[in-house]
């Protein structure tokens, strides 16, 4: 059994079929990570007598032809901002070093209880800030498909650990992008499911309003599966929905013919990157062919989505961070005389540069005198936004769009532009401020072998139809 070709159908029927046991497959994946991972860097720490303990109770339930729940045996990576019970939880950040949390996330919880294997937890950039996965204090992650490139980010530790065969999926979290531009870059399957989808307790916030939890596999049923397990109502989120989750396994087998394409106009102007637009162009021809219904629409406020979404989100994290103060948990400077010393130190200490970079615009936005002018403002337009995606479907039942502008670029090529790094959101940021759901799939390669991926976006709560589609160019890819 190749780690290469593994899917989750194949891993649990292996383990049913008693091919392989949970315990060995599971340690073939240690052996991977152990012996490639000291260069990519995508793990920060391993969970091994856990993960060695639920394979053995897989084992016991198929050496008792026992019916194995839906993720027997599954290897699977959690991105370090969701807690594990007992596991490091730090954020990919300094200030959080040593800490380790007494619970697990809603959604660690619901994999564990599915049958996932978890091996560990994975690189980011710190408190899920960047697009890269280059602000992580613990280094950068390097992206399998090309080690000089980044993976992306914040989720590249979890795109690069599927790309790298050394996890069958992982959990990411998404704010502007941070699932679907890393699935691109790395060449994989990326979900972020609509805002209230999937429960957001046990994941430290960057910015509340925004965050999701989402799920990257080699292949859209894979993804499907995994959201199955993890979606639904949580009483310990006020913010989770308890709208019924949909067969999204099942409904991959129905057909796209007659589903209405959207083609937003404003995604492809100037700066998209040449070989991307002829790779969706390729995709949008596909659709065609298989019955879809492609048509133009317009999302005439794209244009203030990113200015947009910086107000806002580092608004949000200006607030969720303050409480990083040394006190509770985390790193301490224990240099420090007075108290408002150490909380100045801790957290100058503690934090990166981007981190640091973003409180402060956050906070400015929220001052007495700027609220109104930025952060009010900002609001508002994300309303319009919104009204943008709605008006859209009231005509179209998805839309087809670039994941990002260019493909993954070179590591250190854009650390020192922030304003150019932040505009590497620019496709998937209005996504994230309206709340919809999407999907990244692979869907070609540039000339340089570089991976390309194609973004589907699907109305509220309407994950189903967004993996039929996205299914269907699969598909296409393999035709």
């Amino acid at each position: 059994m190749e780690l290469e070709d593994l899917t989750i159908e194949g891993a649990r029927a292996a383990i049913a079929s008693k091919q392989i046991t949970a315990t060995d497959l599971a340690e073939r994946h240690y052996a991977r990570i152990g012996s490639q991972d000291g260069i990519i860097n995508s793990f920060l720490s391993l969970s091994r007598e856990r993960a060695l303990r639920q394979a053995a109770k897989i084992d016991e339930m198929a050496a008792k032809g026992e019916e194995l729940p839906p993720l027997a045996g599954v290897p699977v990576g959690i991105k370090d901002v969701l807690v594990m019970q007992g596991a490091p939880a730090t954020a990919g950040s300094r200030i959080l070093k040593g800490y380790r949390p007494p619970y697990d996330a809603t959604a660690v919880t619901k994999l564990e209880a599915a049958g996932a294997v978890l091996l560990g937890k994975l690189n980011c950039d710190e408190f899920a800030m960047g697009s890269s996965n280059e602000n992580s204090a613990y280094g950068p992650v390097l992206n399998p498909r090309a080690l000089d490139r980044v993976p992306g980010g914040s989720s590249g530790g979890s795109a690069a650990a599927v790309a790298a065969d050394f996890a069958v999926a992982t959990l990411g979290t998404d704010t502007g992008g941070s699932i679907r531009q890393p699935a691109a870059f790395c060449g994989v399957v990326g979900v972020l499911p609509t805002y209230g989808r999937v429960s957001r307790y046990g994941l430290i916030a960057f910015a509340s309003s925004l965050d999701r939890v989402g799920p990257f596999a080699r292949s859209v049923r894979d993804t499907a599966t995994v959201l199955q397990v993890i979606a639904g109502k949580d009483d310990l989120d006020a913010t989770s929905s308890d709208r019924p989750v949909g067969d999204y396994v099942g409904g991959l087998e129905q057909p796209v013919e007659g589903i209405r394409v959207g083609v937003p106009e404003e995604y492809f102007g100037e700066g998209l990157d040449a070989e991307i637009r002829a790779a969706i162009d390729g995709v949008l021809a596909g659709l065609k062919l298989v019955g879809c219904v492609v048509k133009p629409v317009k999302l005439p406020h794209t244009k203030y989505a990113i200015p947009t979404y910086y107000v806002i989100a580092t608004a949000e994290a200006s607030a969720n961070l303050s409480r990083f103060d040394g006190v509770r948990f985390g790193f301490r400077a224990e240099e420090a005389k007075t108290l408002s010393a150490m909380y100045r130190k801790t957290r100058d200490d503690g934090f990166g540069a981007e981190v640091k970079r973003r409180i402060l615009l956050g906070t400015y936005a929220l001052s007495a005198g700027y609220y109104d002018a930025y952060y009010r403002k900002a609001q508002q337009v994300r309303t319009l936004l919104t009204r943008d995606f709605l008006a859209a479907f009231a005509d179209v039942d998805v839309l087809v769009a670039p994941v990002t502008p260019t493909p993954a670029f070179r590591l250190g090529e854009k650390t020192d532009d922030p304003v150019k790094m932040y505009l590497e959101d620019i496709y998937s940021v209005a996504a994230s401020l309206a709340g919809v759901c999407g999907v990244s799939v692979p869907c070609g390669t540039t000339m340089d072998g570089l991976p390309i991926g194609v973004q589907i976006m699907g109305k509220h709560f309407d994950e189903a139809t967004m993996l039929r589609v996205a299914q269907a160019v699969e598909a296409g890819q393999r035709a």
